[in-house]
C-alpha cells in the first residue's frame, strides 16, 4: 500500500482543526476530538494519522472485494 501524502492540517484560534488533502477539505474536528488528533499526530506519522481521521485512505483490498462473486452483479 502506498504511503499517504498531500495531507495538511490547520489549527484555528477557536480550537478547531481542519484537515485538507491536496487543498480540498477533508474534515473539521471540534472539541475533544481535535485534542486527541493533535496528540496522535505528534506521537506518530502525521500523514497516516490525517489519512485515517479524514477517511481518505485505501485499505488495499478494493480490487479483491470488487472481483468477489458476491459483489458482482
Amino acid at each position: 500500500m502506498p504511503h499517504p501524502q498531500g495531507f495538511t492540517y490547520e489549527e484555528h484560534t477557536n480550537g478547531t482543526v481542519r484537515i485538507t488533502h491536496h487543498g480540498r477539505p477533508g474534515t473539521t474536528l471540534h472539541g475533544p476530538r481535535d485534542a486527541q488528533f493533535l496528540a496522535e499526530a505528534a506521537a506518530c506519522d502525521p500523514q497516516l494519522v490525517m489519512a485515517r481521521w479524514a477517511g481518505n485512505h485505501k485499505r488495499g483490498n478494493e480490487r479483491t472485494a470488487r472481483n468477489h462473486p458476491r459483489s458482482r452483479r
